[in-house]
């Protein structure tokens, strides 16, 4: 197999880890708010359910968060059906890191004085205006650190979806390599990450410089 071969190979794998990666980032960064909005309720059963929920999810490995959702339905016999695999890698994936997300987006509200809701309220704004317009550019500069370490976190992450098969391009190095029996196509798959990860740095350096004028 040629170099050109392999490639072409990780190519179609890395596509595949990118698919990964952008579902689980347009899915959980939503959904991620929401259960952070729930863990700040002020209905108490609510509150706890939520951050229980959470705790569960962020206190145990990714990669039994995945063997569970793909497996467990059948071994439960329930009449769960995933479309693909990479669909049930992309189900775990997401509640996996909107839990995490949860806990960034609760810490970034939490960081914002009250004086700047209190300051809102004496202007006469609504509480929907306070949170668009005062409160929400200083949870966005208060959370994108943290934020971008998860994100750059969760492309290496999508390599876990190997455990059920998906195609990532970690699996697909890896049948090359038992292949053609040498493993230089881990190292070059190692590449790949390098320069995703190296993009996404230099996006959220650029994001940070950005929005500096909202430091508070």
């Amino acid at each position: 197999m040629t170099i050109g071969q392999v490639t072409l190979e990780l190519l179609t794998g890395f596509g595949t880890t990118c698919l990964l990666f952008a579902l689980t980032l347009l899915l959980s960064l939503p959904i991620g708010l929401l259960l952070s909005l729930a863990s700040m309720s002020r209905f108490r059963p609510l509150k706890v359910v939520v951050r229980v929920f959470i705790w569960i999810i962020r206190g145990t490995p990714l990669m039994l968060q995945i063997i569970i959702i793909f497996y467990g339905p059948g071994l439960l016999h329930m009449s769960i059906s995933w479309p693909s695999r990479a669909f049930a890698a992309v189900v775990a994936f997401v509640i996996n890191y909107s839990c995490y997300f949860a806990v960034i987006y609760r810490g970034g509200f939490e960081s914002v004085p009250r004086g700047q809701y209190e300051a809102g309220q004496v202007l006469g704004m609504k509480k929907h205006q306070i949170f668009f317009h005062v409160v929400i550019f200083q949870v966005f500069r208060h959370i994108l650190p943290p934020m971008s370490n998860e994100v750059i976190t969760l492309v290496k992450d999508t390599s876990l979806a190997q455990v059920i098969s998906v195609g990532e391009i970690i699996f697909v190095a890896q049948n090359i390599m038992n292949n053609i029996y040498v493993i230089y196509p881990l190292f070059y798959a190692g590449v790949f990450y390098l320069v995703f990860c190296g993009i996404l740095t230099l996006l959220f350096g650029w994001l940070e410089k950005k929005t500096k004028f909202y430091r508070v």
